[in-house]
């Protein structure tokens, strides 16, 4: 076991000590100390008011006492020069080979993903930040043993972006003072810390993605955390920039206060479409009058997207931040040219559909998809992005945020998301937060909304369009018929560990707000027993 500075390392792989230095743990220990408290007070703060909303006694809508933030004049500090044209971002975990093949990938910014698309092993974690530190340096290769084929950066990368994880997640592996430390500070600490100065000497900075901040409180924390850190690494103010993911329901009515309590060190705000409305699911779980149908039909042209995709639009443009939006998830059909003629075309669309509205940029999972995004943004928008365009025709009001999706609710998509679901478990408890199934690149946010969409449909009675009634037993059922049918081509250890723990969520009395807080628990198992389910 590593020690230092009040920090206990609980584990150990190779090439740690490199990354864990004394110097980093020491970072990590003060950031710690400064901000845990913090931390816990806003977590719990987000358990007391979903508890009001469950009970009624609390509506969303946009904060009467911060009226003046919104109805004032300010802007953001102006973006550092390779944020200014962010038209297609790709995103993706942190080994080696994806780092390689994003960076050089096209795209004019690369998502290096700690969160929904990692599993957050101890290894993946450690080799991740590794990986980054070589690759900030522009030494990171791969060398592909099955094809001998050997990676390596191209002079012109894409601009790096990381995100850590969100607030809820611990990183059990590291304890300061007897206390698991924060997933977040954990990775945003270990990147800033190796890569600030060496990133503001080379031109760009230590850039990041904020994932699923619900109020401008959580906002105003991670403010605290950068000018901390900008302070103990003695780099310039502002230096660190931030892109705050709008993905979830609160957050939606707090953009205004979310940019101001950046403001110094905010770039933009982004469309997370599937933890959107996983968050919609979740937030309004106790109202019968709003459950979702199958999630195929919970688009971005559903009212309730629409108006929440052009009030960030509006919102950011005023205060002169980017707007970007959302994930085009859908990797190539190789076998089948007429299927993948048809994703395209909905790729095309629904970037066309973002350049169009106002977006200055968009995300998508796969290099095949970069072409057809950056056509789609070159055709409408030939400057580096159109911040200028305000928006002013859009008018948003909280009812339209909380409209309802229309559509039906089948066996199909229960299925569906039993399968996906229980794949995408299997896998992240295997070590693979990314993963490919039925021609989409996954991560946990579809896992998030294919759980709670089950225990949305089962606490509220319904009926699907054939009329059975989906409750305890169908849901059981179904289960077990299509884990019957994955175990005849899976061959994954965690299939009926990722199964048990699937039924359970679905079936469970309260909602879990997060299933990779009981899976990461799970995952840790694992990592110790890795050949077998555990109980």
């Amino acid at each position: 076991m590593q020690q230092h500075a009040g920090i206990a390392v609980r584990k150990e792989v190779p090439g740690q000590n490199a990354v864990l230095t004394a110097s980093a743990l020491g970072f990590l220990a003060a950031l710690h100390r400064r901000f845990e408290r913090r931390r816990q007070e806003l977590l719990a703060a987000r358990v007391e008011r979903q508890s009001r909303l469950d009970a009624g006694t609390e509506q969303l809508g946009f904060l009467p006492h911060t009226s003046p933030i919104r109805e004032s004049d300010w802007t953001v500090a102006p973006p550092p020069p390779d944020l200014l044209d962010r038209r297609v971002e790709i995103t993706g975990p942190v080994n080696a080979k994806m780092i390689i093949n994003a960076l050089n990938s096209g795209a004019n910014c690369f998502m290096a993903d700690f969160e929904d698309a990692n599993s957050p092993t101890w290894a993946n974690n450690i080799d991740g930040q590794a990986n980054l530190i070589q690759a900030v340096r522009r030494t990171l290769s791969y060398d592909d043993s099955a094809s001998g084929k050997r990676y390596t950066l191209n002079p012109k990368v894409a601009t790096l972006i990381v995100r850590p994880r969100g607030w809820h997640l611990d990183e059990a592996h590291v304890e300061t003072d007897g206390a698991p430390m924060s997933g977040s500070l954990f990775d945003f600490g270990l990147f800033a810390f190796h890569n600030a100065q060496e990133l503001l000497g080379r031109g760009t900075g230590p850039y990041f993605y904020l994932p699923k901040i619900e109020s401008h409180r959580e906002a105003a924390l991670w403010r605290d955390v950068f000018l901390f850190a900008e302070r103990t690494l003695d780099i310039p103010r502002g230096s660190i920039r931030a892109t705050v993911l709008i993905e979830t329901l609160p957050a939606a009515f707090e953009m205004d206060e979310i940019l101001h309590a950046m403001k110094d060190h905010i770039a933009g705000l982004n469309c997370g479409r599937w933890d959107y409305i996983f968050s919609m699911i979740k937030t309004l779980r106790a109202r019968d009058d709003f459950v979702l149908p199958d999630r195929a039909q919970v688009t971005m042209t559903s009212p309730a997207l629409a108006a929440y995709s052009q009030l960030l639009i509006k919102t950011c443009h005023r205060r002169r931040a980017h707007a970007m939006g959302g994930m085009a998830a859908q990797i190539p059909i190789r076998d089948d040219p007429d299927a993948n003629a048809a994703a395209l075309e909905k790729v095309k669309a629904d970037k066309e559909r973002e350049a169009r509205e106002g977006h200055d940029g968009t995300w998508v999972a796969h290099p095949g998809l970069i072409p057809i995004a950056t056509a789609a943004f070159d055709k409408l928008m030939p400057e580096a992005n159109q911040v200028s365009r305000l928006r002013e025709d859009v008018n948003v009001s909280a009812a339209d945020i909380l409209k309802k999706p229309e559509g039906t609710i089948t066996e199909a998509g229960l299925r569906t998301n039993i399968r996906v679901g229980i794949q995408y478990i299997a896998a992240w408890l295997a070590g693979n937060g990314c993963v490919p199934l039925y021609h989409l690149m996954e991560d946990a946010a579809t896992a998030e909304i294919s759980r709670t969409q089950i225990w949305q449909w089962r606490k509220h009675h319904v009926r699907l369009d054939n009329g059975k009634s989906v409750d305890g037993a169908l849901i059981s059922a179904a289960i077990a018929e299509e884990t019957a049918q994955l175990k005849k081509d899976e061959t994954l250890g965690t299939l009926d560990d990722a199964t048990a723990l699937f039924e359970q969520l679905c079936l469970s009395e309260e909602l879990e707000p997060f299933l990779t807080l009981p899976a990461y628990q799970r995952l840790i198992q694992h990592e110790t027993h890795p050949t077998g389910a555990t109980s």
